[in-house]
């Protein structure tokens, strides 16, 4: 009996290091959550805090941007999330043009360990008020 338990034990040991992904690899992609434009301007104004992201380029930036965003191009997240975003629980609602690289950009910043993580996409579909400059 004392034989049956110990080899159940380790099988069990066995398993959860298995599950742990002490051996294989890991398949599930970090979380982020996509929304919609209208889910995105509700979490703006219930009064928590957050970080608008815009992950289009410079030039792209300077043209047209939600008011208050940041830049950080999704070239350059990984390099600048860091110094801009010390904080990996601060709510992140990013956005580009179309909503590729704002995709990207969220899987990035997931991967680095941001836990709050919102793309709503493009500004071509931001139905709202922008900032042309």
């Amino acid at each position: 009996m004392k034989r049956l338990l110990g080899t159940i034990a380790i099988a069990f040991v066995f398993l959860l290091s298995a599950c742990a992904g002490g051996g294989g690899a890991n398949t599930e992609a970090p979380a982020f959550q996509t929304i919609t434009a209208t889910q995105a301007r509700e979490l703006m104004e219930d009064g928590e805090p957050f970080i608008l992201l815009d992950v289009r380029n410079p030039d792209e930036f300077a043209s047209q941007r939600i008011d208050g965003a940041i830049l950080i191009p999704a070239t350059r997240i990984g390099d600048l999330a860091p110094e801009h975003m010390p904080d990996l629980d601060a709510r992140i609602l990013l956005y580009c043009r179309s909503g590729s690289r704002s995709s990207s950009a969220a899987r990035a910043l997931a991967e680095m360990g941001y836990t709050y993580i919102y793309d709503f996409g493009g500004i071509i579909d931001w139905p709202y008020e922008t900032i042309r400059g």
